[in-house]
C-alpha cells in the first residue's frame, strides 16, 4: 500500500497539471498497474490534493416539536389528508380554528404554520402515518355490521322491459339525526342502466 501511495504520489503533481485527455492517459495507467478501481483512485486524488472532504454543517431546525404538535391536530381534525391537501387547509382555517379555541398555539407557531411547505408538511408528519398504518394492519376489513342488517332483496319480475326502477335513501347525518342534515335519493331503471 505504501508503495502504491508513493507511486500515486509521483503521478499526482503530472496529474493536476495535465489536461482532460492525459489525466484519462494517467489514471488508466494507475488502474492498470496498481489494479485499482478508477473511482477510487479519483477519490484518492482530490483527498491528496485538496485535503478531505468539507463536512457540511447541519441547519438548526425551523419547524420544532410546537409546530409538528399543531399538524398534527391540524391534520387529525381534517381527517388525515396529504401534505397538499393539508397546506391550504392551514392556510384558511387556522384563525377560524384559534378563533375556536379549537387549536391553542402562539403566534409564532401560528406564523410558522402559515409559511410551512407541503413536502415539510409530510416530512414531519411521517412518524405518525407510520404509527397510522401500523395499527391498521390489523383491523377486520370485512363488512361492516349494518350492511349485514339491511335485507338485500332480488326482484322476481320482469327485468328486461323499460320500467322496473331500484331506489336507495341516503341521510347525510352522521352517527346521528338530530338537527339538519341532506338527503340523497338515487334511482336506477334496471334494464338501461340509467
Amino acid at each position: 500500500m505504501q508503495s502504491r501511495n508513493q507511486y500515486l504520489s509521483t503521478l499526482l503533481e503530472r496529474y493536476l497539471k495535465a489536461e482532460k485527455g492525459q489525466k484519462g492517459w494517467l489514471l488508466d495507467e494507475y488502474c492498470r498497474n496498481t489494479r485499482q478501481n478508477r473511482k477510487y483512485v479519483i477519490r484518492k486524488i482530490s483527498r491528496m490534493a485538496f485535503g478531505p472532504p468539507r463536512v457540511r454543517k447541519k441547519r438548526a431546525a425551523i419547524y420544532g416539536g410546537d409546530v409538528r404538535a399543531a399538524l398534527e391536530t391540524l391534520w387529525r381534525v381534517f381527517d388525515y389528508p396529504c401534505g397538499q391537501r393539508l397546506a391550504p387547509l392551514v392556510r384558511t382555517e387556522l384563525d377560524r380554528l384559534r378563533r375556536l379555541r379549537e387549536l391553542d398555539i402562539s403566534e409564532g407557531t401560528t406564523e410558522k404554520l402559515l409559511r410551512v411547505s407541503p413536502a415539510t408538511i409530510d416530512r414531519l408528519l411521517r412518524p405518525k402515518k407510520g404509527e397510522l398504518k401500523g395499527r391498521r394492519r390489523y383491523e377486520y376489513r370485512g363488512a361492516n355490521l349494518i350492511s349485514k342488517k339491511i335485507p338485500l332483496r332480488m326482484t322476481d319480475g320482469e327485468t328486461s322491459r323499460v320500467g322496473y326502477v331500484e331506489m336507495d335513501l341516503v341521510l347525510h347525518c352522521g352517527v346521528s339525526t338530530n338537527g339538519e342534515y341532506g338527503h340523497s335519493l338515487s334511482t336506477m331503471e334496471i334494464s338501461t342502466g340509467w
